[in-house]
């Protein structure tokens, strides 16, 4: 019908949206805890009454958990740790000596306990949040944008990216450790079939690492 917007741009708008929802909503009105299920619950509604899909349109199935996700989610996370502690630290301080991580979220973290013990389990739930919104709705969308020879690829950068941008908070320093951290996320989630329960432990490993060192006082 003549004025009609075709029905596949409103959904391209609604995905946008979606999108920037997710990216800005934790940062300037959600509150830890609040936010995820604020956000997950309108992902949830697009896909049941919009797109007719579900969770295992975005990766992420409870039936595909295995113990080998969870082994190699750990070991990947401390190899990464590792790797950016040994070897990108003293390069990327190297390249960029004027800047700094900007951890000052975390400046109630060392030696406390309780803060601690709430951050691990933010985390946990940030991680999942993360993991669904970037790895799980952000790359399937862009794969079905970038539909041609090369377009997963191209959805893999801008996937990760944003996923990036979205730790805006840490500084230069920090939007390029999670860019990186991301990917490798990303990669394992391809690798493995396509399985987010792989990047899912891998990300939760590596900030319980991160968090433990700024406990512990290793982190600044």
């Amino acid at each position: 019908m003549p004025g009609t917007v075709p029905v596949f741009k409103i959904r391209n708008i609604l995905e946008l949206s979606l999108v920037a929802f997710s990216f800005f909503f934790p940062h300037y009105l959600g509150i830890i805890f609040i936010y995820p299920p604020i956000v997950l619950g309108a992902i949830w509604f697009f896909l049941k009454y919009i797109s007719h899909e579900d969770f295992s349109d975005l990766l992420f199935r409870f039936d595909r958990f295995t113990v080998q996700a969870f082994g190699i989610g750990l070991t990947v996370a401390i190899l990464l740790s590792a790797f950016f502690q040994l070897a990108w630290d003293p390069l990327i301080h190297y390249l960029l000596p004027n800047h700094s991580y900007d951890l000052s979220d975390f400046a109630s973290l060392k030696g406390n306990v309780s803060n601690y013990v709430i951050l691990l389990i933010a985390f946990l739930v940030g991680g999942f949040y993360e993991e669904i919104i970037f790895h799980g709705f952000l790359f399937t969308r862009l794969e079905r944008v970038f539909d041609f020879k090369g377009g997963a690829i191209i959805s893999f950068i801008v996937t990760n990216a944003i996923f990036g941008l979205y730790h805006y908070q840490q500084g230069v320093k920090g939007i390029l450790l999670t860019t990186v951290a991301g990917a490798v996320y990303h990669l394992l989630i391809l690798r493995f079939g396509r399985n987010l329960w792989y990047g899912l432990f891998c990300h939760t490993f590596f900030d319980f690492i991160g968090l433990t060192m700024i406990y512990l006082g290793y982190l600044e």
